[in-house]
């Protein structure tokens, strides 16, 4: 899924698409949960992955977070940047403070105890998609969605990943209006649609 990227990623996809790898583009950036949408309607597959582009989260990780659903224990998986072992790039200490700000808001609200809900790692049994409406168009996904799947009572389990953030300078783009978007999301969502 192509979000109306100007950096060049358009044409690499384009020639992916030719080559017979189905690749869906949108004219304009329109965001995250727009993206995810437009993917979600389109898959056809048993299970879900959702990776960003900018590769901060590693598909060698997609073992770990397939694991629970393929041994029939789960039907979402959350990959956490904060529990295990795995290696992590050490940046931005507020940006961790406001996660777990986050999460901990989250949890309260959806009865969950995650440890990551804003992670990118979220495979899904593509049912569990088909029961979800999803509204948000940025980072707001990521609360709506969680808030979503804990009125399910489905089984969630969260596992460890490794994880190599992003320098503002590098092309990282969340900053302090995301957080604010999440929170009004989590309320939104957990809160207010009960």
């Amino acid at each position: 899924m192509d979000d109306g990227s100007s950096d060049g990623t358009r044409e690499i996809l384009a020639n992916l698409d030719a080559k017979g790898v189905r690749v869906l583009f949108h004219e304009r950036n329109n965001g995250k949960g727009a993206a995810l949408r437009t993917g979600f309607n389109a898959v056809d597959g048993d299970l879900i992955i959702i990776q960003d582009a900018d590769l901060e989260y590693d598909p060698q990780d997609y073992h770990r977070l397939l694991r629970p659903i393929m041994e029939g224990k789960a039907d979402v998986v959350y990959g956490s940047r904060f529990v295990g072992g795995e290696q992590h790039r050490v940046l931005f200490f507020w940006h961790m403070v406001g996660n777990k700000l986050l999460t901990l808001l989250s949890n309260m609200l959806t009865g969950l105890n995650l440890t990551d809900m804003e992670s990118c790692y979220k495979v899904f049994r593509r049912e569990v998609l088909q029961r979800i409406n999803i509204e948000e168009n940025r980072f707001g996904f990521e609360p709506e969605i969680t808030a979503k799947v804990a009125r399910l009572g489905v089984r969630i389990y969260e596992v460890g990943i490794s994880y190599a953030g992003r320098t503002y300078h590098e092309g990282k783009k969340i900053g302090w209006k995301d957080g604010v978007s999440a929170l009004r999301c989590i309320l939104r969502y957990s809160l207010l649609r009960r």
